[in-house]
């Protein structure tokens, strides 16, 4: 059973939250991507929640009923890695594992590096590491294409234009997969008719995207991971590609790297019981 609140943070931000367990449990906390929510997660929360785990996934600041500022401003990272400390605080503390996808990953990196007191492990979902995207863009034409759609959910009408058709464009993100149910189309719609623009701040608030990252440094102790950390690599992503897992061992020490072939950016969809049979494998260790 998936239980649902919102969660208020004690810097005015409330983010809505889904779970399943018994508080006291070792806590697994899961964050999203764009352009999803909270709700992508509940199988696993689920068969987590069954093997004496508590497992609690927010909808990130800016999705679905999380507080929504208007400010692309207020999307830094320095504010999501707070919002996840304090969501972590309101649990009891130090997780036994962060697990996250696509942006979610991006505000997981930034927790690992900054507070790895907060977590004993971390799992990465096809999210790239910042030092290897920002490598990537700067000197990777192909990831440079791949990452182009960045500078469309910047643009000041993204948000009308992913409207148009019926979501089409958002849809088409999907490549129109099997698993995309009516069911789960109609959870999708709900969650972009709420908002749009959080998700969209996102990439207006990074200055990782192309073009913008040319002038990006970032030193190395912004980059570094010292805690035992899975990253799930699936091989066919279309926006991530695959030199982004390349010398990751170099920020994160204690690095074990999977690679999926044949599975796409969308793998928590497409092969659910596999992504929790290797993150059980990685707990299990």
């Amino acid at each position: 059973m998936i239980e649902t609140w919102l969660q208020p943070l004690p810097h005015g931000i409330n983010l809505s939250c889904r779970a399943a367990g018994e508080r006291g449990q070792p806590v697994l906390m899961f964050l999203h991507g764009f352009p999803e929510a909270a709700f992508v997660w509940d199988e696993l929360l689920q068969h987590f929640a069954a093997r004496g785990y508590r497992c609690v996934a927010p909808n990130l600041r800016g999705f679905e009923q999380s507080s929504r500022p208007a400010d692309a401003k207020d999307y830094r990272a320095k504010f999501l890695v707070q919002d996840i400390a304090a969501l972590i605080a309101t649990e009891g503390g130090e997780l036994e594992c962060l697990v996250a996808h696509d942006w979610g990953g991006a505000v997981a990196w930034g927790v690992a590096n900054q507070l790895p007191q907060l977590a004993r492990r971390l799992a990465i979902v096809n999210s790239p590491h910042p030092g290897t995207f920002l490598r990537e863009l700067q000197r990777n034409t192909r990831q440079q294409q791949a990452s182009a759609y960045m500078n469309f959910l910047v643009r000041p009408d993204a948000e009308a234009l992913l409207r148009e058709d019926g979501y089409r464009r958002l849809l088409g993100f999907f490549e129109h997969p099997a698993w995309m149910t009516e069911d789960l189309r109609r959870r999708y719609i709900e969650v972009w008719d709420a908002s749009l623009e959080g998700g969209c701040n996102y990439y207006r608030a990074s200055p990782l995207r192309p073009g913008s990252a040319d002038a990006v440094t970032l030193p190395r102790e912004m980059l570094t991971v010292d805690i035992p950390t899975l990253v799930l690599w699936a091989m066919d992503d279309i926006a991530l590609g695959p030199e982004l897992v390349e010398g990751l061992d170099e920020y994160v020490s204690r690095l074990t790297l999977e690679k999926v072939p044949g599975a796409t950016h969308w793998i928590i969809h497409e092969r659910p019981a596999f992504v929790a049979q290797r993150l059980e494998a990685f707990l299990a260790r």
